[in-house]
């Protein structure tokens, strides 16, 4: 069984959604000790922020006639959709950056959608595949906090991953991980150690729903 793996965080040492992503990674490679992951760093190795208008320009330039840059732009797409297409699970941790999705994985996301492959309309080559989404906040941004509404990532990313890429997917969210980082969330400190908890059960659970799930024919 193959799996893939995906990280938008910008950091690489006490990053949260990594260390979200890496519980639910134990449980599947527990499952399935040897196989190797194929992983994608876009927050460290980002897409090149002229990949997508390239491929675009591209898909509409006779193959005789594109540029180097329209060239690479359409390899590239073409590389990671064959990442996804090989997978049997998916695994995507990507935080939240300014209340909003991170660039990195919007640009990932975008150069994917020019592949034939996975383009609006077509039927993906991710159709039905496991998956699971991390995604972390500094804040809380939920019903009922003096924030609500403010998150404009989760919908969006969800909405691509099980509308558009059409995953069969579960989503881990855990809020305020900046509380012991901005003193003025200080008094959250309690509410936040019970959502860290909540969020690396459901990691744990979701990593072992995803182990269970069969190899693809």
């Amino acid at each position: 069984m193959i799996p893939f793996r995906l990280d938008a965080s910008i950091r690489t040492d006490g990053s949260t959604s990594r260390a979200l992503g890496d519980i639910v990674e134990t449980e599947w490679s527990a499952v399935h000790a040897g196989s190797e992951v194929t992983r994608r760093h876009v927050g460290t190795d980002p897409v090149p922020a002229d990949s997508w208008a390239n491929a675009v320009a591209a898909s509409a330039t006779p193959e005789s006639e594109r540029t180097a840059a329209q060239v690479a732009a359409v390899d590239l797409a073409a590389e990671l959709t064959d990442e996804l297409a090989g997978a049997d699970a998916l695994l995507f941790a990507v935080p939240l950056y300014n209340f909003g999705v991170s660039q990195h994985f919007k640009s990932y996301v975008d150069l994917v959608l020019t592949d034939p492959r996975m383009s609006p309309g077509a039927v993906p080559a991710t159709l039905g595949k496991p998956a699971v989404l991390v995604t972390v906040q500094g804040g809380n941004y939920s019903a009922g906090t003096p924030r609500e509404g403010w998150d404009h990532a989760t919908a969006w990313m969800r909405r691509i991953l099980e509308d558009v890429w059409q995953l069969d997917l579960d989503v881990v969210t855990r809020e305020f991980t900046l509380v012991g980082v901005n003193p003025a969330l200080d008094q959250f400190t309690e509410l936040a150690d019970e959502l860290r908890v909540r969020a690396e059960d459901q990691a744990g659970r979701h990593g072992r729903t995803l182990a269970a799930v069969p190899k693809a024919a």
